[in-house]
């Protein structure tokens, strides 16, 4: 049985408590998630904030047919972008290539708000762009 949530046959989509605990992140930490949390925001977005050990890959450069890093792969995915929209393609391009893949409704927005934790390329703190 998958820890993912489906929706009408296509990829599931999980809120930021959830793409929180399945990636290990914030409050959650040290719950064991396994899950690799996908950046697919484009590189402007990222150098502002991204979540802290997230795997940065932009929608473009997965589109285009970048794979995904080593050790991503074979890993379940949790795809976050700004607000939900690139994510939810992304997800839908990675599960059609087979890959177990969720998107994160609300995205780094919602991640920020949620008092989740964002950095800056320096691990300062960062924002969401």
């Amino acid at each position: 049985m998958s820890i993912f949530r489906r929706e009408r046959g296509g990829p599931g989509r999980v809120t930021v408590q959830e793409a929180a605990i399945r990636t290990g992140h914030g409050n959650a930490a040290g719950s064991g998630g396994d899950a690799v949390l996908l950046d697919v925001r484009e590189p402007h977005e990222w150098q502002a904030g991204h979540a802290p050990r997230a795997v940065h890959l932009p929608l473009s450069a997965l589109a285009a047919g970048a794979g995904l890093p080593a050790h991503a792969q074979a890993r379940p995915l949790v795809v976050i972008c700004r607000s939900g929209n690139r994510s939810r393609q992304a997800a839908e391009l990675l599960a059609a290539r087979g890959a177990e893949a969720v998107d994160v409704i609300g995205g780094m927005r919602d991640w920020a708000e949620a008092g989740l934790p964002v950095v800056d390329p320096r691990g300062g703190n960062g924002t969401v762009a």
